[in-house]
């Protein structure tokens, strides 16, 4: 019998459409004698849907005609099973059920916790990050700060909330000062470089910080390395075990790598050798493997693998490091908990083609589940059995029940 994987993506995210492209072409490489993938898709309105035709890109060319033909769904936990439930009909009709959840989201609102944290709430095996590694890995500010606590190298930097800045501009624009020119401005939560701006003189940074805001309540500013030398290295795993991929040199004549370079034109003039999906995106923004010395590559190795484990994270995550070519130094920029393409390119020049990387992503989410299945989760005692008070609220005799629940 062949496992169903509920392949959940979309979301309110200014990253929908390309969370859409990585789970269509997720579902197309699935291993279809081992897997029976079903489609979920999350509306912009959080509505989520399914249906066999959500397993096609151009249904996604016309919401209006995808709203009408798939189901509206919600995912529940009935009778041992998880099922997706029809809500836009009379009867509560149970439209299908799935074995494991596949979250293939990006953004805030989705990729950010929230998602994970509903489906381990319902109890279902989930693939890639839970609730605590996908909130770090989404939050650039928390995460330095973990890392940082980790004693991880991460680029200074300077934080706050859009609030402070509407009430102090001045003194939030001294400390941004104190890093020196360029820098580089970052809604905290948001991914796909979407409302990052480097800002080279004072004259530019307010401009910067106010589009910044635009998309995020929390606001991000980093010393810019300006002989940079930007690389990726991917890690499939969880808390147990990791490998690493290759690394790959990011290929752009911007100063960072854009929405346009990751998803439309593939990587700015400087490109590898085409690597066009059938579904339409690119993965030429990168060079693989990225030239370098061994030293400098077993560094980002033992750093992507400590990264990983400090984060909490598992499934696939794409690092992001910084590198200064006149120093040598390398810095964690940021992991990507659910990239794009799940970063099977990556894996691909090792051997381990994109269909074989989605089964040991779904074996490690199984094989997770059943060891936290394994741990104790609650007690046959129950304290509210000496509860004596009414209405009212009397206080429960604490002292009873502890004696009683503990010896």
């Amino acid at each position: 019998m062949k496992i169903k994987v509920g392949v959940i993506f979309g979301g309110e995210s200014v990253e929908h459409e390309v969370s859409i492209i990585t789970a269509v072409q997720a579902m197309e490489f699935l291993d279809k004698d081992k897997y029976e993938p079903i489609p979920i898709y999350i509306g912009k309105d959080r509505t989520w849907y399914t249906g066999s035709m959500l397993k096609e890109m151009d249904i996604y060319r016309d919401t209006a005609l995808l709203k009408r033909y798939a189901r509206k769904v919600m995912l529940v936990k009935k009778d041992g099973q998880f099922c997706l439930q029809r809500i836009d009909g009379f009867f509560k009709k149970v439209i299908d059920t799935i074995d494991v959840a596949f979250p293939i989201v990006h953004g805030k609102g989705v990729e950010d916790g929230s998602l994970a944290g509903l489906l381990e709430q319902i109890g279902i095996p989930v693939v890639g990050p839970k609730t605590l590694g996908a909130a770090l890995g989404q939050d650039k500010v928390v995460q330095k700060q973990v890392l940082s606590a980790n004693h991880l190298p991460v680029v200074d930097y300077v934080w706050f909330y859009d609030y402070e800045y509407e009430r102090e501009p001045e003194m939030i624009e001294k400390q941004v000062e104190t890093l020196g020119f360029p820098v580089i401005v970052k809604p905290a939560c948001l991914g796909s470089s979407i409302g990052i701006e480097v800002v080279k003189t004072k004259e530019k940074l307010k401009e910067a910080i106010l589009e910044a805001i635009k998309y995020d309540t929390k606001i991000l500013v980093e010393q810019v390395i300006t002989n940079l030398l930007e690389v990726d290295c991917a890690v499939l795993g969880n808390y147990e075990r990791v490998e690493t991929s290759l690394i790959g040199e990011m290929l752009t004549d911007n100063e960072f790598l854009t929405f346009e370079d990751k998803y439309i034109s593939g990587g700015g003039k400087k490109k590898m050798p085409s690597k066009k999906m059938s579904n339409g995106v690119s993965t030429s923004g990168f060079e693989i493997p990225a030239t370098m010395d061994d030293q400098m590559k077993e560094e980002i190795y033992d750093l992507s693998k400590k990264a990983f484990r400090a984060l909490n994270l598992s499934g696939v995550t794409r690092f992001d490091f910084l590198i200064d070519r006149d120093t040598k130094k390398v810095y964690i920029n940021e992991p990507n908990t659910i990239p794009g393409c799940l970063a099977f390119f990556f894996f691909t020049p090792l051997g381990k083609e994109y269909t074989s990387l989605l089964d040991e992503m779904i074996t490690l989410a199984i094989k997770e589940y059943k060891q936290e299945k394994s741990k104790i989760t609650s007690f046959e005692s129950n304290i509210l059995s000496t509860y004596t008070g009414g209405k009212k609220g009397s206080k429960l005799k604490m002292g009873h029940a502890y004696k009683k629940n503990n010896g």
